[in-house]
Order: structure tokens, then C-alpha cells, then sequence
């Protein structure tokens, strides 16, 4: 038991040596023109882009020439059957070869992305086949996942954790209410969680609203102590974390990559 607690006291002390992070990542990009005034965003919001959509290759060639980073936001089954996917959607019904090619073509019509994270796929990502499928293509490309987490019964990180593809997951929605009082309550349970925690991850989309909304508080988050960095970043700030706690407490390590 006190290595136990030995281990988890050298985790939380290397947290809190550095400066909390967040990251923010907007998804849905690339159905909308407009979709390009996200770029006014401070250099560190990452875009995740939906695949053959009508501004995808646009905002791709933009968001380069500015040097985001960019994700694969690859639709995925959800619970509920009446939603539309899209093209490039991955399902349930799919073998492992009609899975993987579809996500290998999206994956080529948008070389410049560094990850891949879940458009919706409450249904798929629960599921653990189509989750290995889906990290084998990951593994050999050497993106990372991001696990937008749209089930507590997701299988997404473990797979990627058995095929050792760099993953984390998502702690918060910010925008599925787009009214002003609903943005600030989840702005400031962000900021609750990035003072407990260190290192948050934010889902948001690109609606006028949450644009506006980030500007002002993105302006007022760099006076703050935080750090605003890239996913990326995030993601590679945790395996360094991991393999510190891996040279003290090896179990503590394997249980903390699986639940983050």
C-alpha cells in the first residue's frame, strides 16, 4: 500500500511541477464555408475535419499554410440508428476489410492530420474488433487517438493501448447548448477540472456562437496560469508522465493509461 501511494504521490507531483494544460479541439469541420473563420482561433486549437465533405480540402490546404494541427474526424455508428453518418462512416456491419479500406481512403484524402478521433459511434466504439481494426491502421501510420468518448462504454482506448497507438480521451463537451449561460457553465467546469486535474481536453464545434465565445475567453485564458497547447502535446505530455510513474510503479502506469 505505501508504494501504492508512494507511486500516485510522484504522479500528482510531477503534474503539478508543470503548468495545467488544455487542449481544444473543434470538430465537424469542413461541412460549411464558414468553417474558415475557426482559423482566427489562437495557433494551439487543434480542427478536426470531417472526410469528403465540400470544405474539407479547403480548410485542410488553409489550416497547413497556418501550421494547425489537424485530426480525421471519421463518423463512426451510434446508438441511434436515424442519425446520418456521412460518407466515410465506419459501422458494425463492416468486415475488417471493408473497414479498414474505408478508413484508409479518408485517412488519404487528408495526409496533412496527426490523430483521428469519433464522429459520434456510441455503437461502434463499444465494440472491440472494429476498435483493433481500427487501431492497426493508426498503428501503421503513426497517428494518434483521441476518444471523443460519446459512450462510458467505450472500447476505443483499450484497443489502442493492446496495438500501442498513442491515445486520450475527451472530459468535456462544450457546446452541446449553445446559449450563453450553458457556454460559461461549461467554460468554468473546464477551469474547476483543469485546476484538479492539470490536463483537460475540450470538445467543441463550429457554431458562430462557440467561435465568439472562445475568442473572448481563449484572450482572457492567456493572462491565466493555464497553458493552451495543441493535442498533440497533450497526448505526448501523458506518455511522458506515464513512463515516469512505469519506473517507479509499472502497475500503477498500466492502470493509468487505460483510464485516460
Amino acid at each position: 500500500m505505501l508504494k501504492i501511494i508512494t507511486g500516485l504521490l510522484l504522479l500528482l507531483l510531477s503534474s503539478a511541477a508543470t503548468a495545467a494544460q488544455l487542449a481544444i479541439v473543434i470538430d465537424d469541420v469542413g461541412n460549411h464555408q464558414r468553417d474558415l473563420a475557426l482559423l482566427r482561433l489562437p495557433q494551439e486549437v487543434s480542427f478536426s475535419i470531417l472526410p469528403h465533405t465540400p470544405f474539407s480540402q479547403q480548410f485542410a490546404f488553409a489550416a497547413s499554410q497556418q501550421q494547425r494541427e489537424l485530426l480525421l474526424h471519421v463518423p463512426m455508428q451510434p446508438q441511434d440508428s436515424s442519425k446520418k453518418l456521412g460518407l466515410g462512416a465506419l459501422t458494425t456491419t463492416m468486415e475488417k476489410w471493408q473497414l479498414q479500406m474505408t478508413l484508409g481512403h479518408a485517412l488519404s484524402t487528408l495526409p496533412q492530420v496527426k490523430g483521428v478521433n469519433n464522429h459520434m459511434g456510441s455503437e461502434l466504439t463499444a465494440q472491440i474488433e472494429p476498435m483493433k481494426w481500427t487501431m492497426e491502421i493508426l498503428k501503421k501510420r503513426g497517428l494518434y487517438f483521441l476518444d471523443s468518448r460519446t459512450t462510458s462504454q467505450s472500447q476505443a482506448q483499450h484497443a489502442a493501448n493492446l496495438y500501442g497507438v498513442k491515445n486520450i480521451a475527451r472530459q468535456v463537451f462544450l457546446d452541446n447548448d449553445v446559449s450563453e449561460a450553458a457556454l460559461e457553465a461549461q467554460w468554468q467546469h473546464t477551469l474547476q477540472l483543469l485546476a484538479k486535474q492539470r490536463h483537460v481536453v475540450v470538445i467543441a464545434h463550429p457554431y458562430p456562437e462557440t467561435l465568439a465565445f472562445l475568442q473572448r475567453k481563449l484572450a482572457e485564458f492567456e493572462r491565466q496560469p493555464g497553458q493552451l497547447v495543441t493535442l498533440s502535446k497533450l497526448v505526448e505530455q501523458k506518455y511522458i508522465r506515464l513512463a515516469k510513474l512505469a519506473e517507479q510503479q509499472p502497475s500503477i502506469a498500466s492502470r493509468v493509461s487505460l483510464q485516460n
